[in-house]
C-alpha cells in the first residue's frame, strides 16, 4: 500500500474523530439546556421588589392606589347618606331622602303583590353595586299623599328622581319586556340608559387590566434577563 495513502486515511480519520467528538458535545449540551429549562418551575418566583423599580409600574401602582382610596373615600360618602342599600321609607321621611342625593330610585310597592316582590329583588340586588345612587322603597298603602300627588295609578311602580325631581318611571314591567323572568342586568341596562346608573364597569375593568399587563410585561423583562445572565 502507498505510504502517502495511508496517512492521508489515517488523518480523515483522525480528523472525522474529532467532529464526532464535537458533534457529541454539543448534543450534550443542548440536551443539558433543555433539562435545566424543564426542571425551572411554571411560576418561577420573580423579585417584586425589583419589580417595583420599575418608574412605569411604581407610577402605575401609585396611581390605582390613589385612586382606590378616591373611591373609599366616596363610597363612605355616599353611605352616610344613605346609600349602599334597598331601605324601606316613610312617607314623612320621603321628601328628605329624594331632595338630598343627586339621582334617586323609589320604588313604590304593595306587599300583597307578585310582581312587587320580584322588583323588590332586582332592586335589592343593584343597590350595593350602584353607590352613586339612592335605592329605596315605601309601600304605596301608607303614603296616599304622594301616590296621588305622582299620579301613580300601577303597582309596582319606580319613580326616578334626579335634583329632586321626578324625571322618568317604570310602570308595570312594560320597559322590561311585560315579563316575569327578566333579568336584574335587564333592569340594571334599562336603569343607565335612562340615566340612573353609571355604566363604569367597562372603564375599570380596562384600568384593571392595564394594571396587570404593566406587571405581566415586568415579569416577562425580568424573566428574560435572568435567562440571559444563564
Amino acid at each position: 500500500m502507498d505510504p502517502d495513502a495511508v496517512k492521508s486515511t489515517l488523518s480523515n480519520l483522525a480528523f472525522g474523530n474529532v467532529l464526532a467528538a464535537a458533534a457529541r458535545d454539543y448534543k450534550k449540551e443542548v440536551v443539558a439546556n433543555e433539562k435545566a429549562q424543564a426542571s425551572r418551575p411554571a411560576n418561577q418566583e420573580v423579585d417584586f421588589d425589583e419589580l417595583m423599580d420599575d418608574p412605569e409600574l411604581e407610577k402605575l401602582h401609585a396611581d390605582r392606589i390613589a385612586a382606590l382610596k378616591r373611591e373609599v373615600e366616596k363610597r363612605e360618602a355616599f353611605k352616610r347618606q344613605g346609600h349602599g342599600e334597598y331601605r324601606e321609607v316613610s312617607e314623612g321621611d320621603f321628601l328628605g331622602e329624594v331632595t338630598t342625593s343627586l339621582k334617586v330610585i323609589c320604588h313604590f310597592y304593595h306587599k300583597e303583590f307578585y310582581r312587587c316582590k320580584i322588583m323588590d329583588k332586582h332592586l335589592k340586588t343593584l343597590a350595593p353595586r350602584h353607590v352613586d345612587t339612592k335605592f329605596i322603597k315605601m309601600d304605596a298603602e301608607n303614603a296616599p299623599f304622594f301616590v296621588a300627588k305622582l299620579a301613580i295609578k300601577t303597582l309596582p311602580c319606580v319613580i326616578l328622581f334626579s335634583k329632586g325631581i321626578a324625571m322618568d318611571r317604570l310602570v308595570g314591567f312594560q320597559d322590561l319586556g311585560a315579563k316575569d323572568d327578566f333579568t336584574t342586568t335587564k333592569l340594571e341596562n334599562v336603569l343607565v340608559r335612562k340615566g340612573m346608573l353609571t355604566e363604569k364597569r367597562k372603564a375599570e375593568e380596562e384600568e384593571d387590566y392595564e394594571y396587570q399587563e404593566s406587571i405581566r410585561r415586568s415579569v416577562r423583562s425580568s424573566e428574560n434577563l435572568d435567562s440571559d445572565s444563564d
